[in-house]
């Protein structure tokens, strides 16, 4: 029998390559499409070809495809010539400051982009599950009403309601997201319309801060990988609002790839989970400062500037019950300092090849 097929998209990035990895080890064959359009996103620094490059090794039957999710005709061209077995949209623009000053590229990746894919897979393959990595950044910041309490190191909240965190029956309207959280709640909404109005099997995932290894963390995005950096290259973080104490719950990429293993194995109709660390993983920025400093012992270096970003969250981290109530195989397995450990080792090891490189070219 011929293996299954998936098809993922943005398949260089954090949760695209471990996704296409994920699934490539229970058996999938891997139909991956990426153009690198996070280095023009996000300089140099955001360059994925080494991820690229992995997947290219790890994987032997890998298939890349160096196409725009932008382009119409080339994505309902492809899902028809695949025909996947089950598609995994990780493409997309993903900086909330980015988007303010590019909002038709930020629109056109993340929203017509995934309207383009859905509509591909509705023509060529509509049985096939449907996983859209969406954000918690599709609740605005109307998390910011709920009551907290300022401790020593973080904001924690302080209403019995949310003592589990942010549950998915929680509004996505009347609030300010960014121009990147409009785009990615357009994206969102589409993906549960197609699954509840053509019945087909779809499902959001409104990630907190997904993370891992293998991410090509930059200021504007890849929050515990950027840190990680700075602090090893003693850099200046730049900590926006909030005393320092604004907390995120922090999610390894392989946790995250096996829930989207298990959706595909289980699907339903327009479903959204949030997905995230829940309150176990959660950190504010001076709490990571403190966990980084004392893997690394150096002191990490930064700049506190008084504004906020706009649309930030002082506090947020993810209500997991039901997605363990629809999957109670899964769990989170790496905790928060296991997470912080394996960022270190990753970029340590980075960095020493690219020093490497730079001295033979320089020799």
């Amino acid at each position: 029998m011929a293996a299954k097929r998936a098809l993922v998209t943005g398949s260089c990035g954090l949760i695209g390559s471990e996704v296409s990895l994920h699934l490539a080890r229970h058996g999938y064959r891997i139909f991956g499409i990426d153009n690198n359009e996070r280095a023009v996103f996000f300089g140099p620094e955001g360059d994925t070809r080494w991820s690229l490059q992995r997947l290219q090794s790890s994987i032997p039957d890998y298939t890349h495809f160096d196409i725009d999710i932008r382009n119409r005709e080339s994505i309902l061209r492809l899902v028809a010539e695949v025909k996947p077995d089950a598609i995994v949209h990780t493409a997309a623009q993903p900086s909330h400051d980015r988007a303010a000053s590019i909002p038709f590229d930020d629109f056109d990746t993340n929203a017509v982009g995934t309207l383009n894919l859905l509509e591909g897979v509705r023509r060529s393959c509509r049985e096939s599950p449907f996983v859209f990595m969406s954000t918690n950044k599709v609740y605005g910041d109307l998390p910011n009403t709920i009551r907290l309490r300022e401790l020593k190191t973080r904001w924690e909240y302080d209403d019995p309601n949310y003592e589990h965190g942010i549950p998915e029956t929680f509004s996505i309207d009347q609030s300010k997201h960014s121009l990147f959280g409009a785009s990615k709640v357009a994206a969102d909404v589409m993906t549960q319309e197609y699954g509840r109005y053509f019945g087909m099997p779809t499902c959001c995932l409104r990630g907190g801060c997904l993370t891992g290894p293998n991410h090509s963390g930059v200021e504007l995005h890849g929050f515990l990988s950027y840190l990680v950096r700075c602090n090893i290259e003693q850099r200046e973080y730049k900590v926006y609002g909030y005393k320092g104490k604004q907390v995120r719950d922090n999610i390894h990429s392989e946790d995250v790839a096996n829930l989207i293993l298990a959706f595909c194995k289980t699907p339903r109709s327009g479903e959204v989970y949030n997905v995230g660390g829940g309150r176990e993983n959660s950190c504010s920025i001076f709490e990571a400062f403190d966990i980084v400093e004392s893997l690394t012992g150096k002191p990490q270096k930064y700049t506190y500037i008084e504004e906020n970003r706009i649309g930030d969250h002082i506090c947020y981290y993810s209500d997991l019950r039901k997605i363990k109530a629809h999957f109670p195989g899964w769990s989170i397995t790496r905790p928060l300092t296991d997470i912080f450990r394996e960022i270190l080792t990753s970029w340590e090891a980075r960095l020493s090849k690219s020093s490497e490189i730079l001295a033979g070219a320089r020799g």
